[in-house]
């Protein structure tokens, strides 16, 4: 959990965080999670999040942050995780003592106390059923954005119904991490916001409302343990008094809907209509401002955070870094320096030399295995070391920029 103040001239006045797993140890996490015996269901637990934001509050009022001068709130939360509250918890999140941390407080506030995460896989029957009921695929990726993805809420909502239903009927909110975050700050249950909202598997990105279809393939009820939908830059509210009393701030501190991680990425980066961004990590993630998307089964067309209007798409390649990392090992000795001498010695095109490189099975698209072309269109068994670095950089890219064409990105000349 991090946080970062800012001033009107947005200079970092304040930065910190804490850490899950050194600074929770009695949570007894790894990088944050729970992987489960089947090494498909992946979970964290709620009040350790709660348990964070006290203890990130409490150093921040330790080291003489001045609360008072705070004008507004807002935030992101990792996508597709959810929340979900007992009956009755609006109560007990409206009226927390000042006195008490607020996870002692909300402690029995969750009827699943261990949420879903985007690392969860378990869900490949609610999508397949998902998909089923909607007539297909692609007809849900024109609806929603994406096809059904095992860890999108709408899936996990349907196997928490499936499997306990006695815990969905206890259930009266289902928030995402943001806007779980959002209520903690608001002390009632926030709304979640169209772009955050919109990898779920349920969301109509064109009308932004719930799809009723989508809803009733995943569990009966649902609209209303879910809320309306709002703009990602709605400004929800004050501060609840909670965190005037404790900690200082001023009653009126607006609280701005938060969102998910891409869609803030997409924000803080200021990407614009035409602007495309890369994240070169373990997995590659593309990211970018687009007008008119065409929803393709590979990627996500995500609703603009800063306007509601547009949209984003989103790829990712799981053959990332890794990939690179490998073939740098291989071919340049381990030295990032070697690859880059030999990336330089070879020329653009590679002579007409193309391959094809997952590691491991690659999202986008679904493929595994190295697959190397001569000029000829033939497949070859190997490329020299700098033909087969410049043919793993170009293949790279040129898959993203061919996935990104697909979903309606126009590379403008």
């Amino acid at each position: 959990l991090k946080v970062i103040a800012i001033d009107e001239q947005l200079r970092v006045i304040y930065e910190d965080n804490v850490h899950f797993d050194k600074d929770l140890p009695e949570f007894k996490t790894q990088g944050g999670v729970y992987i489960h015996s089947d090494r498909l269901t992946v979970t964290s637990p709620v009040l350790m999040w709660v348990k964070a934001l006290d203890m990130i509050l409490e150093k921040m009022k330790s080291s003489g942050f001045n609360f008072s001068q705070v004008r507004a709130l807002s935030g992101a939360g990792q996508q597709h995780g959810s929340v979900y509250w007992k009956k009755g918890s609006i109560q007990i999140l409206k009226n927390a003592s000042s006195e008490l941390p607020l996870h002692q407080s909300l402690k029995g506030c969750f009827s699943v106390s261990h949420s879903p995460i985007w690392m969860d896989s378990s869900t490949a029957s609610q999508c397949r059923a998902l998909e089923e009921a909607v007539g297909g695929a692609q007809r849900l990726a024109s609806i929603t954005g994406s096809r059904a993805y095992e860890r999108f809420t709408g899936n996990q909502i349907a196997k928490i119904y499936s499997q306990n239903p006695e815990v969905y009927k206890q259930t009266e909110r289902i928030s995402l991490v943001s806007s779980f975050a959002t209520s903690l700050f608001l002390g009632t249950y926030a709304p979640i916001d169209y772009s955050d909202g919109s990898g779920m598997n349920l969301l109509q990105i064109w009308e932004k409302a719930w799809s009723k279809s989508c809803l009733d393939a995943c569990a009966p009820g649902l609209e209303e343990r879910l809320g309306w939908p709002v703009p990602s830059h709605s400004v929800l509210g004050p501060i609840s008094p909670y965190y005037s009393q404790r900690y200082g701030f001023s009653p009126d501190c607006k609280i701005v809907a938060f969102t998910g991680d891409n869609p803030a990425s997409l924000a803080g980066m200021r990407l614009q209509e035409g602007d495309i961004a890369i994240s070169l990590g373990t997995s590659d993630t593309l990211f970018l401002w687009i007008q008119e998307p065409t929803p393709a089964l590979e990627g996500h067309i995500l609703c603009n955070p800063v306007d509601s209007q547009t949209y984003m798409a989103l790829l990712c390649f799981k053959n990332g870094s890794l990939m690179r990392e490998r073939i740098r090992d291989d071919c340049a000795s381990g030295s990032w320096d070697e690859f880059s001498k030999a990336l330089s010695s070879t020329v653009a095109g590679n002579n007409g030399n193309l391959g094809f490189y997952f590691d491991v099975m690659e999202i986008t698209p679904e493929a595994v295995g190295i697959h190397r072309f001569n000029r000829d269109n033939q497949k070859v068994s190997s490329f020299p070391k700098e033909v087969e670095i410049r043919a793993l950089i170009e293949g790279q890219f040129m898959a993203k920029r061919i996935h990104a064409e697909k979903l309606g990105y126009k590379v403008c000349k």
